[in-house]
């Protein structure tokens, strides 16, 4: 059913498809089914998320600021301690069973009152063998992931972001990836996470720069699923400008809507995009952890922007790009950028 539709749900269909889910189900996903919802979009322009975003205690900004402040480092403390304080999306990416973990911070943010941002990545072939290569290494594996992934969440508030890339990267060709197939899994995916009542799913869509045919970027988020999730994300780990993303996610919106989808909104991440983008140096990398970065704006479900649902840190500040530069591997903390970061 469309997310773009006032719709209500079922509490018993959502717990029977919870037990599928729970099992590891793959394969073909059953939908929700037609919506008998009225054929007209909402009217209203603005945000759709409300509530507060979880900070997890554990993600590497606060472990960072703990660390500095019990080994003595306080003014290494007090520089980092924005990326401390302002809440961050969690990122699943490994192999096994992702329950246990997922469980562990949506039961943490819902007792604080809060909802989590936590981002699924883990396609096959993912990142087209670049700095963050891996994945599943197939079709069941993967939707038995999200299905585990899914599970965990219950009937508790999370937004998940949903495979950053992917769409993006299916469209501009990646050795070793059948867009058809990966739309298609992606679609599965989002119905799989569709089943939990409070799950917000927002298909990654790029960012303003990369993939600005809009009449294909629309077609492969349709074909991923898009119908049945609350939006898409724009910007994941990238430096674009807040207003520049607004603007072409306002203008993809509108070409969804031409193309039969009304009323899509959209998140954008905002974590490191205060100084804007790095100047193009030639270099087919220059986006990996570019020097004289800074924070952007704030995560908050109050974006006052035209179907912007919230402005969120999905990218983890001080995570680096890749081994590029002298950096560890993508993903892992690098103190260096943090702190140049979070400088004035």
């Amino acid at each position: 059913m469309s997310r773009f539709l006032p719709r209500a749900r079922a509490g018993a269909v959502a717990l029977a498809a919870v037990g599928l889910v729970a099992c590891g189900t793959s394969g073909d996903p059953q939908s929700g089914g037609p919506s008998s919802a009225p054929a007209s979009a909402p009217t209203e322009e603005q945000g759709r998320l409300s509530g507060e975003l979880w900070t997890n205690p554990d993600g590497h900004g606060p472990v960072a600021v703990r660390e500095a402040e019990a080994q003595g480092r306080d003014d290494e403390a007090a520089a980092l301690a924005p990326l401390g304080e302002q809440p961050t999306a969690t990122w699943f990416t490994n192999p096994g069973d992702p329950y246990v973990e997922v469980e562990r911070l949506s039961l943490a943010a819902a007792e604080a009152g809060e909802m989590p941002v936590l981002v699924a990545y883990y396609v096959p072939n993912r990142d087209c063998g670049s700095y963050s290569a891996g994945g599943a290494p197939g079709v069941d594996a993967y939707l038995s992931w999200v299905g585990s992934f899914a599970a965990a969440l219950g009937d508790r508030p999370a937004v998940v972001v949903l495979e950053p890339d992917a769409v993006a990267q299916a469209i501009e060709g990646c050795a070793g990836v059948d867009p058809a197939e990966r739309y298609e899994w992606l679609s599965e995916a989002v119905q799989i996470l569709d089943r939990q009542p409070e799950t917000r799913i927002y298909v990654d869509a790029g960012n303003s720069t990369w993939v600005t045919d809009l009449p294909a970027l629309s077609d492969a988020l349709r074909r991923s699923g898009l119908a049945d999730a609350d939006g898409f994300s724009l910007n994941v780990a990238n430096f674009r400008a807040t207003d520049e993303s607004a603007e072409f996610g306002a203008a993809l919106s509108e070409q969804l809507e031409r193309d039969g989808l009304p009323g899509v909104h959209f998140v954008i991440d905002t974590s490191r995009n205060g100084a804007g983008p790095p100047p193009e140096d030639g270099s087919p990398d220059h986006w990996c952890n570019p020097p004289g970065r800074r924070l952007g704006e704030a995560p908050t479900t109050s974006a006052g922007l035209p179907r912007v649902d919230a402005l969120l840190w999905i990218k983890q500040p001080g995570d680096s790009d890749g081994t590029c530069r002298g950096a560890p591997p993508a993903g892992q903390w690098w103190p260096q950028a943090a702190l140049e970061l979070a400088g004035d």
